[in-house]
């Protein structure tokens, strides 16, 4: 299972494009409602999330997404819900992605030190001991981290290539006509 964090004010794109992308793939993803089953985004559009966070279980859990946004990327921030299941995450070496200024989550729980990551900008002193990288999307191990929402796509297609394989990511990519 995969759970993409849905929080009130997080950005629609870095969201669901990355569903839209593993869902192609046949992997098993599901939303998550931080903040309630119906989520407001960023930009004020309302969002039905599959499950709520009172509904998650770690068994079977594959990875975690945690798209940013704001204050979407606070209100992840503030539930111990989301920072217990990114902690199990990463305690079990299990793929996180996080996207904008989501990867900010990551650095205050101490899970970038000694790792590549890129964020928005002005997020990189947010990013504790990480090694700020200069491009749309960072792959270092099991922790995927994307710029922001105009790499929407290819954030989806590295958790594709890390949840399936390449040939699975190059398929769906293709079946996109992304460039």
């Amino acid at each position: 299972m995969i759970y993409v964090f849905l929080a009130e004010g997080f950005e629609i794109t870095e969201a669901l494009a990355p569903v839209d992308m593993m869902r192609r793939a046949k992997l098993d993803v599901k939303t998550v409602g931080v903040t309630g089953k119906t989520v407001v985004s960023s930009h004020k559009i309302p969002v039905t999330a599959d499950i709520t966070i009172d509904e998650i279980t770690t068994k079977d859990l594959q990875a975690v997404v945690l798209p940013g946004g704001m204050p979407g990327t606070l209100n992840l921030k503030a539930n111990n819900n989301v920072l217990d299941t990114v902690r199990y995450a990463y305690e079990n070496n299990l793929v996180i992605g996080a996207i904008c200024a989501a990867p900010s989550v990551l650095g205050f729980m101490g899970i970038l030190d000694g790792k590549k990551a890129v964020c928005y900008p002005g997020f990189e002193e947010e990013l504790k001991g990480a090694y700020i990288q200069n491009c749309g999307v960072v792959v270092d191990d099991n922790i995927i981290t994307a710029r922001g929402a105009g790499v929407s796509i290819e954030f989806g297609l590295a958790l594709v290539k890390a949840l399936k394989d390449e040939e699975t990511a190059n398929s769906v990519k293709a079946a996109i006509q992304s460039i």
